[in-house]
């Protein structure tokens, strides 16, 4: 017999975690920011660190958004085969929850309608964007991210030459944050999705941000690149909010899918340093 999951447990949870989201940031990106803090060898840089990271702890303290721009509602769902969603329809359940996150948290609400005419804001920043996946088990995990404009504004795709190589993918995304220069409220966590086809680099990118912070790929192959791309990042000198530094980058997580003997898609999703997100298993 599958477990029952009921929906006003799945409402509950997202609610509950967009409003965490928004306040508080986890601790490997605090840890993060903290090391690149002492790493940073511009005076200016470093000085523009901690004023993140204090208004991390006062976001915190006070019950305050991390940053007025309270993003688009990401919400990637790993649903167990085994489970069954009782009381309600589970994708009306996960926008339900959005909406009391946003409201109850006074959390601002960015999403609009009519994309390229009249864009009316909907009010309670809903729909969020929601990705599904089928997987083993009876369990059922949430991971809700935030994904502010800045940041989003800048994602990039390409379908390289197959024998672009490594080179070629770091020279790609070198290039896509040297163009996005400030934008995206440096230091960020860059997401790379290597293969498949376009919307499959797109979802493996965002994905991607979801990893601890400066967690390796357990790929070798795969984490040589992260080093290799971050590298290249950081040698740029755009440095934290773009007053120049070292720390362009606080990381590179990349995530690959076999691909078309005629294709090398490459996805890169932009994190800014207010990287908020977080998950719950029901």
């Amino acid at each position: 017999m599958a477990r029952e999951i009921p929906i006003a447990r799945i409402t509950e949870a997202v609610a509950r975690l967009c409003r965490e989201a928004n306040l508080q940031l986890p601790p490997d990106v605090l840890e993060a920011l903290s090391q690149a803090q002492r790493q940073e060898e511009s005076p200016l840089g470093r000085q523009t660190l901690g004023r993140i990271l204090e208004n991390a702890a006062l976001a915190a303290q006070e019950g305050i958004p991390l940053c007025q721009d309270c993003g688009t509602a990401l919400i990637f769902l790993e649903m167990g085969q085994d489970s069954h969603i009782a009381g309600g329809d589970l994708h009306e359940a996960i926008q339900e929850g959005v909406r009391r996150g946003y409201r109850d948290g006074y959390l601002r609400p960015s999403i609009v309608r009519q994309p390229f005419t009249a864009r009316r804001n909907t009010g309670d920043n809903t729909p969020a964007v929601v990705h599904t996946e089928v997987v083993p088990g009876e369990g059922l995990k949430l991971s809700v991210m935030t994904k502010g404009g800045g940041a989003e504004n800048k994602g990039r795709l390409a379908m390289l030459s197959p024998g672009a190589g490594a080179q070629g993918i770091a020279g790609f995304v070198a290039q896509a944050v040297a163009e996005a220069g400030s934008d995206p409220c440096p230091p960020v966590i860059l997401g790379l999705g290597i293969g498949g086809t376009a919307e499959k680099a797109m979802l493996l990118s965002k994905k991607a941000l979801l990893r601890r912070v400066g967690e390796p790929h357990p790929d070798p192959e795969v984490a040589e690149l992260e080093r290799l791309v971050l590298s290249r990042v950081n040698d740029l000198g755009i440095g934290p909010a773009g007053f120049g530094g070292r720390i362009t980058a606080l990381a590179v997580h990349a995530e690959t899918f076999p691909c078309h003997i005629a294709s090398l898609p490459l996805a890169v999703s932009f994190q800014c340093h207010s990287a908020r997100h977080r998950e719950a298993s029901l």
